[in-house]
Formats: structure tokens, C-alpha cells, sequence
């Protein structure tokens, strides 16, 4: 079984993904801007405004173009009967099978930037981790919920 799991994340996840980059991103530039009044101050040399202008840029084309595409691009899940099949990563990605035997309970969240944007994470409790499925519609999320948990309650009786 080498095939990838079937369903991806919300697009909805990448604006997400994105909006969270452009707060980084500011938090970094006033980081950035209090350098550049120390350098203003201090009589430091000048080559350090260039610098941070270009650390500045290359921050915001990683944090708000191309991490979330890329990690958009490999979230995926599939779940199933017997197991639930998460891959994700941004440089390693990373395959996790989760068996139903093992779920404990299923939650969903949704913090208010999701919520403007009507997604919602679900959490998938094991009794040695917690596994997370980001960026999903609440209603799909909602359904979901439903779903593993009924097939964990199904799993556990056939044990």
C-alpha cells in the first residue's frame, strides 16, 4: 500500500496558512525596524538597513508564500475503517497511521481566525499522542468527528 491518502485540507487552509505568515512577518519587521534605530542611534554602519530590508523580504516570501504552499500541497488524510492515514511535512514529510482501536476520544476547535473563515481542526486523541487535522469546513470537520468516532466505538467492540 504505497499510495498517498486520498483526502487534502480546505484551499481555504492555505489563506489561512498565509494570514498567519503576514503576522509573522510584521512581528518580525518591528523586530527588524527596533534594529534599525539601535543602528540609527548607535551610528552603526548603514549596510546593516540593506540587510535587514533583505532578511525582511526573504522572511515574508518563506512564512507567507511558499511554507504554506508547500505545506498545503502534502496535508492529506484518509480515514477508513480500520485506521486513519495522515501525511504531512514541509521539508520531511511524514506518514502516520492512526488504527481506531487506539482513539480515544475525537475533538474539533476553531480559534477565531478559522472561525472567520468557517474552518475548524479536528484532534485525534491515542492514549500516547495527539494527532491533528488542520484547516478542514466546520461542517466537514463536524462529520468527520462523527464518523471516527463511531468507527473507534466499532473498532474497540470487535477487539
Amino acid at each position: 500500500m504505497n499510495h498517498q491518502p486520498k483526502n487534502r485540507i480546505s484551499r481555504k487552509g492555505l489563506t489561512v496558512w498565509r494570514l498567519y505568515g503576514m503576522i509573522e512577518t510584521t512581528v518580525f519587521a518591528v523586530l527588524l525596524a527596533g534594529v534599525g534605530v539601535l543602528t540609527y542611534f548607535f551610528e552603526w554602519p548603514s549596510w546593516i538597513y540593506a540587510a535587514a530590508g533583505g532578511v525582511l523580504l526573504l522572511f515574508g516570501f518563506l512564512f507567507i508564500y511558499l511554507f504554506p504552499k508547500i505545506r498545503w500541497e502534502r496535508w492529506r488524510y484518509e480515514v477508513r475503517e480500520q485506521e486513519i492515514e495522515l501525511q504531512h511535512g514541509l521539508f520531511i514529510v511524514k506518514r502516520t497511521l492512526v488504527p481506531m482501536v487506539r482513539v480515544q476520544h475525537v475533538d474539533t476547535e476553531q480559534g477565531p481566525i478559522l472561525r472567520k473563515y468557517d474552518l475548524s481542526e479536528i484532534s485525534i486523541s491515542t492514549a500516547a499522542t495527539t494527532h491533528t487535522i488542520p484547516a478542514l469546513i466546520t461542517a466537514e470537520a463536524d462529520e468527520l468527528r462523527s464518523r471516527i468516532s463511531v468507527l473507534a466505538r466499532v473498532a474497540e467492540d470487535d477487539v
